[in-house]
């Protein structure tokens, strides 16, 4: 992709969110990838997950060490090709690198949020980016795709604008989180709120951030992404120092991975964001309204879907994927799926994998579009 430059738009108009509150102004940051054609039917959406952002492709500057998130998946002669696809990819409400959310300065206080940003929902991240789709000039996406997170906002935009969506690729997601996920997100916020710096989620206004609480959240996450295989390839009962020590510093190879991911986690991301964000997941589940009949949800839809998983992805496993799958079915909705194996866990999304990008690519190239 080369380099890239995120683009800013900011929106006046109020947005009202689920939750009953209003945000009265905007700012939302995106890149684009590709060109969008003259009868504008080639643009596909690509939403972010929980720690991801608008940057999914291509490097901000020749000095990056580290191309976008979805990089594997966004460019040319990729799945989802740059040259024949106008690629949209935004920076959720709530986030923290750049779109407004907790961080950013408050109008009517001319303080930072913190605590006061309302909850967002994938409902509310879809209304958003609809209004992106407008100023951008796109009527209907060719496909709307995403893993985790980004699969459920998928479905939603297929659920929420079903006449605004050809294809909705979901990859490795769920149709809601189980009372297990629901457990693993609780821990993760409370370790954060527990934290003496977090100050009532106010730390902006002491200068510091809960760093010890944010580390740990990320690393009991991190540990849901990966497969107990890849762990154990990865390190085993490897030895730091090749010797124990009998004391409770850092021993094995694995602690000093988590620890270094917890660390490097927050220098990039906001506690207050990270709250929303695992509260966007759990407060998920589309159904909900037809007294949790999904297949009664998608007779609505008319969107074709793809849907991929993973064997060894324990978080969103193949199981909670067929679930969305025999809903489409039962709704008389087409669905493609495909169950691959793999031993990254829930990260496998985001990997190489012959397979994987195969299939991908394939579906995608089927997608028409006017040249």
């Amino acid at each position: 992709m080369g380099v890239v430059s995120p683009k800013t738009h900011h929106f006046s108009e109020p947005l009202s969110l689920v939750c009953g509150k209003t945000i009265e102004q905007y700012d939302i940051v995106y890149e684009t990838y590709g060109t969008l054609n003259a009868n504008a039917d080639n643009a596909v959406l690509v939403c972010h997950a929980l720690s991801a952002d608008h940057h999914a492709a291509g490097y901000h500057s020749n000095q990056d060490k580290k191309p976008g998130w979805w990089d594997l998946f966004i460019g040319p002669g990729k799945p989802i090709d740059t040259n024949r696809f106008f690629v949209v990819s935004p920076c959720n409400l709530g986030h923290c690198s750049g779109s407004t959310g907790p961080k950013s300065i408050n109008p009517a206080s001319n303080k930072a949020y913190g605590p006061e940003f309302p909850i967002v929902t994938v409902v509310d991240w879809v209304n958003y980016q609809a209004r992106l789709a407008g100023v951008l000039g796109i009527d209907q996406w060719a496909a709307v795709a995403g893993g985790s997170l980004g699969g459920m906002q998928a479905m939603q935009w297929a659920i929420q604008f079903p006449d605004n969506v050809r294809h909705a690729i979901v990859i490795a997601a769920a149709p809601k989180l189980s009372a297990q996920n629901i457990a693993f997100n609780a821990v993760a916020r409370q370790a954060i709120m527990s934290d003496p710096d977090f100050h009532q989620g106010r730390y902006y206004d002491h200068d510091t951030v809960p760093a010890s609480g944010l580390k740990v959240a990320r690393m009991l996450g991190h540990i849901t992404y990966l497969s107990d295989d890849a762990m154990g390839d990865k390190f085993g009962r490897d030895l730091k120092n090749q010797q124990l020590n009998y004391d409770y510093g850092v021993e094995f190879e694995v602690e000093s991975y988590l620890r270094y991911q917890g660390e490097s986690f927050v220098n990039r991301f906001d506690a207050n964001t990270y709250l929303l964000m695992t509260k966007a997941l759990d407060y998920f589940d589309p159904a909900e309204k037809e007294g949790g009949d999904l297949s009664e949800v998608f007779r609505k839809v008319s969107a074709k879907f793809f849907l991929a998983s993973f064997t060894t992805d324990w978080r969103f496993s193949p199981k909670r994927s067929k679930e969305i799958v025999k809903a489409l079915t039962d709704a008389g909705r087409d669905v493609s799926y495909l169950e691959f194996e793999s031993n990254h866990g829930h990260d496998a999304f985001l990997v190489q994998h012959a397979d994987y990008i195969s299939a991908f690519s394939t579906y995608m190239q089927n997608i028409e579009v006017t040249s």
